[in-house]
C-alpha cells in the first residue's frame, strides 16, 4: 500500500494554489508505475519520495506526459506534507532538509510557529543562467501582442534555475491577461530556443499584494499551471538583472485568471550582475488522501 496526499502549494486555502499528489514512502515503485500514476491522478505533478543516500529524502516528479528533472510547486508540497506528518522533525523556527532532485541535491527550509504549525517552505534553486534570446517582433504577433506591449530595453531570453523557460517580460498586468498562442507557431519557435515553455509576466500584482503576475504558456497542453515555483525563480532573477524589479524580494502572483490564486515570496542574493542564490517561499495546505494497492 502507497499512500499519498494531494497539497495545494502556494497557498493556505484547499483548492487554490497549484495541487500535487504526493506518494510519501515510493521505494519499490518502478518507473513504469510512476508515470501511468502520474497519468492516472493528472495533477499538474505528482511527487514521489525516496530514500536517499546522498540527502535526507530523494524525491522525483512526475507529469501525466513525462518525468520532469526539478519543479518547484512539488518541492513546495512534497517539504509540507513531510513536515505535517512528522517525516521532517521540526528544530524549531527553521529546519533544513536536503533534497536529491535529478538536478543534483539542494536544501529546503521549513519555518514554523512558535506553537509548531508550518507557516512557509523555502526552496532553494541554482544560480541561474542566461541563454539563447528571441527577437519581439518575431514573438508579438504569435501571442496577439504588439511590440509595444513588451517591456522597454530588455530582450526575450532563456533563463534556467535548474529548468529552462522562456521569459517574456511584458510592460503591464493587462497584456499579460489578454495573451494568446499561435500553438504551433509557438512550438517551433521555442524548440529552436532549446525549451518546450514561456513564462508571461508584468512586474505588476494581480492583487495589490503582488508585485507581479505570470502565465505559464505551454502550446503542447491545452490548460496553464497555477502556479510554477521554477519559472519564478527565473522570472525574479530576469527582473531583478535587468532592473526592472530593483527589490532583490518579490511577492508573486500566478494562477488568477484559473480560478487557482497562488502567491510566493522570492528572495535573491547578490548582485543583480551576478546573482548567487535564488530561494522561493510558499505555503501549502493538504486538500485529499488516497492510496495505490498493487
Amino acid at each position: 500500500m502507497y499512500p499519498y496526499y494531494f497539497v495545494d502549494a502556494f497557498t493556505e486555502k484547499a483548492f487554490e494554489g497549484n495541487p500535487c499528489a504526493v506518494f510519501t514512502s515510493a521505494d519499490g515503485l518502478s518507473d513504469t508505475e510512476m508515470q501511468n500514476l502520474a497519468k492516472e491522478i493528472n495533477s499538474p505533478e505528482t511527487a514521489f519520495v525516496f530514500q536517499s543516500d546522498k540527502a535526507d529524502f530523494k524525491v522525483r516528479y512526475f507529469t501525466p506526459r513525462s518525468e520532469v528533472p526539478f519543479a518547484g510547486h512539488p518541492t513546495i508540497a512534497t517539504a509540507y506534507i513531510l513536515a505535517q506528518l512528522g517525516q521532517i522533525p521540526l528544530k524549531g523556527e527553521k529546519t533544513t532538509v536536503q533534497f536529491e532532485f535529478n538536478i543534483g541535491v539542494l536544501p529546503v527550509e521549513v519555518l514554523a510557529e512558535k506553537d509548531g504549525s508550518i507557516r512557509m517552505v523555502g526552496m532553494f534553486q541554482q544560480a541561474p543562467e542566461f541563454g539563447a534570446t528571441v527577437e519581439i517582433g518575431e514573438l508579438a504577433g504569435l501571442m496577439g501582442l504588439n511590440p509595444e506591449d513588451f517591456a522597454d530595453g530588455v530582450p526575450v531570453q532563456v533563463v534556467s534555475t535548474g529548468v529552462p523557460f522562456l521569459m517574456v517580460a511584458l510592460k503591464k498586468l493587462e497584456a499579460v491577461k489578454k495573451a494568446t498562442m499561435d500553438r504551433p507557431k509557438v512550438k517551433a519557435l521555442l524548440e529552436r530556443s532549446g525549451v518546450h515553455v514561456m513564462f508571461v509576466f508584468a512586474p505588476e500584482g494581480y492583487t495589490s499584494e503582488g508585485d507581479t503576475f505570470a502565465r505559464l504558456m505551454d502550446p503542447d497542453n491545452a490548460g496553464e499551471d497555477p502556479f510554477t515555483g521554477s519559472a519564478t525563480g527565473c522570472m525574479g532573477s530576469f527582473l531583478y538583472r535587468y532592473g526592472i524589479c530593483r527589490d532583490p524580494r518579490m511577492v508573486c502572483e500566478q494562477g488568477h485568471l484559473l480560478g487557482r490564486p497562488g502567491m510566493g515570496v522570492l528572495q535573491l542574493q547578490g548582485s543583480p550582475e551576478k546573482i548567487t542564490e535564488v530561494k522561493l517561499f510558499g505555503k501549502g495546505v493538504a486538500s485529499l488522501k488516497g492510496e495505490y494497492n498493487r
